[in-house]
């Protein structure tokens, strides 16, 4: 008899929050462990980790697809953000997943709308300053994708290191009953994390985004090296801004505060550092973070 996530059964899409959470609920009452894998669309390897991950620890796993409007500012790319439906499904077949949630931007946020979830503290800096109301835009829609799936764990990728922090404070603060796991960003074989925005890369900016995994790594080692971390951030920004990125930050932080380590008391104890970058190519812009070893 096939396993509840056996490749072999057939997708079950659902696009209605209130059914789609009563079929979470039905599974859970049998005693199911349910997976959650939150999605944009436009998959790729990264997000097949994330599933194979989920299907790996649980009994049944559901994948959304939704690109959400609430996260996107007045100048960015939401109406371009890359929409692939039928491909996606195409890799979601094989894969092991039982239910494809595909709510409508109405269904997500209906008529008379008004409530939005804010978090502070981890998302105060860096993607907070470049993009107001980012964030508030993602732990709304978060908040609202865990009521209508309920799992027992949801994934997320490690390559948007930030929002994970931020997910992980809003669930904590509001009492969510459902564990954040946060997984391993994937790589393309020379190092570029995998994004569905990397699509947007000409051909030889394409060639040169590898080169922010580089500088992590090259922060990495000055840092196991014991150079300051203001020298490293700065030495960094400069080897980037040569091959024509612009930089809207490069910084060695807290992991989970995001506060920067040159701000903390010099004989500050227990932190995890981690480096978090966002880097410009022409109209395209990445981001990218590497865990560096406590000091």
């Amino acid at each position: 008899m096939n396993s509840p996530h056996t490749p072999t059964q057939p997708l079950v899409f659902e696009s209605d929050p209130v059914a789609m959470r009563a079929r979470v609920a039905e599974a859970l009452r049998g005693g199911l462990r349910v997976g959650f894998v939150p999605t944009m669309g436009a998959l790729h390897a990264g997000h097949d980790s994330l599933v194979a991950r989920a299907t790996g620890e649980c009994d049944a796993v559901a994948v959304s697809i939704f690109v959400n409007p609430t996260q996107f500012g007045p100048r960015e790319d939401y109406s371009r953000y890359p929409r692939t439906f039928e491909a996606d499904c195409g890799r979601l077949r094989p894969l092991g997943v039982r239910w494809v949630f595909t709510p409508s931007v109405e269904g997500m946020y209906p008529a008379g709308d008004a409530t939005r979830v804010h978090v502070a503290g981890p998302a105060d800096r860096w993607e907070g300053a470049f993009r107001p109301g980012h964030f508030d835009g993602v732990a709304t829609v978060v908040a609202k994708l865990l009521s209508a799936v309920p799992a027992t764990k949801a994934y997320f990728g490690e390559k948007d290191w930030q929002q994970s922090a931020v997910i992980r404070r809003m669930a904590a603060d509001l009492l969510l009953p459902t564990e954040i796991v946060v997984c391993p960003t994937v790589r393309e074989a020379d190092g570029l994390a995998m994004s569905s925005r990397n699509v947007y890369l000409s051909a030889p900016e394409r060639s040169r985004a590898a080169a922010i995994a580089r500088s992590l790594e090259r922060g990495s080692e000055l840092w196991d090296r014991g150079v300051e971390a203001g020298e490293i951030e700065r030495a960094a920004r400069e080897s980037l801004v040569e091959l024509g990125f612009e930089v809207d930050y490069w910084s060695i932080v807290c992991e989970d505060s995001l506060v920067p380590v040159v701000e903390l008391p010099a004989a500050a104890g227990g932190v995890r550092p981690r480096i978090i970058t966002a880097c410009r190519l022409g109209s395209t812009r990445l981001i990218d973070n590497r865990g560096l070893s406590p000091r």
